[in-house]
């Protein structure tokens, strides 16, 4: 099949920025092209569709707004403000750094037509794979998880998890096992009204990378787009996912590097 980047990164414009990115906020204030929301747990998020052509000084006065705007909020404890490496945005990395906004690693934005990703593909022995619903699942996944990707073990995050799998919007998570041990995971997240369904939160345990388990479970999630009728993944890779991803049809349409703020 032949994919047209650019209009993959048109899609990755119109459908997935703004509106779908806030989906499940507690609140979503508007200042000029930015949206800032606040989430459940304590987490604030500002993104844009784009930010209108403005100048270095009007893009620094946005971000002292939204963090006075976050910072009056005591509720909140930390701040994403996500960026996109094709963005026009004069000075903004200077005045995220100002404003006490730490950036993390960018990531590749990949994009693809679901049905390249959907093939079977075969599993090691021993390992299978299933779909988490169960609330007891749930918090093991998020914690199997944070060991993948060597962070201490989250209650805040596995809260979060078990809210998102128990609302109405669709999200699937999946997870590999062998000899009943998780040992990988990844969520597919529908988003309503556009053509596209995320894959997000893959992660396996170090001692069973290389050995398809991730391929796999992708496999397994762009079936399940498809018979939503999603014909269209993405997702915000790492160095470690990306390589799997573009050797199953997807393609690098840009990149994103989140900056963090924390209280």
């Amino acid at each position: 099949m032949d994919i047209d980047p650019a209009a993959l990164l048109r899609a990755y414009d119109d459908q997935l920025r703004t509106a779908a990115e806030t989906l499940g906020a507690l609140t979503v204030t508007r200042l000029g092209p930015i949206w800032m929301a606040t989430f459940p747990g304590g987490r604030g998020f500002v993104s844009y569709r784009d930010l209108d052509g403005a100048d270095a000084a009007t893009i620094r006065q946005w971000v002292a707004a939204a963090l006075r705007h976050f910072a009056a909020d005591p509720s909140v404890v930390d701040v994403e403000w996500k960026t996109r490496g094709h963005d026009i945005a004069p000075g903004l990395h200077e005045a995220l750094l100002d404003h006490g906004f730490v950036p993390g690693d960018p990531e590749s934005v990949m994009m693809g037509p679901a049905e390249e990703l959907a093939g079977e593909v075969p599993l090691p022995a021993g390992v299978t794979l299933r779909r988490v619903t169960d609330e007891a699942d749930v918090r093991a996944v998020s914690a199997m998880t944070d060991e993948a990707f060597g962070d201490p073990v989250s209650t805040r995050r596995a809260d979060d998890l078990v809210s998102r799998l128990s609302g109405e919007d669709g999200v699937e998570l999946w997870v590999a096992e062998a000899d009943g041990a998780m040992v990988s995971a990844g969520r597919l997240e529908p988003v309503p009204g556009t053509d596209v369904a995320g894959v997000w939160g893959g992660a396996t345990l170090p001692a069973w990378r290389g050995r398809g388990i991730y391929r796999a479970l992708t496999a397994v999630r762009a079936r399940s787009a498809l018979r939503l009728g999603k014909t269209l993944l993405h997702s915000d890779s790492t160095e470690l996912s990306r390589p799997i991803l573009e050797r199953s049809g997807l393609v690098q349409v840009t990149t994103t590097t989140p900056y963090e703020w924390t209280r």
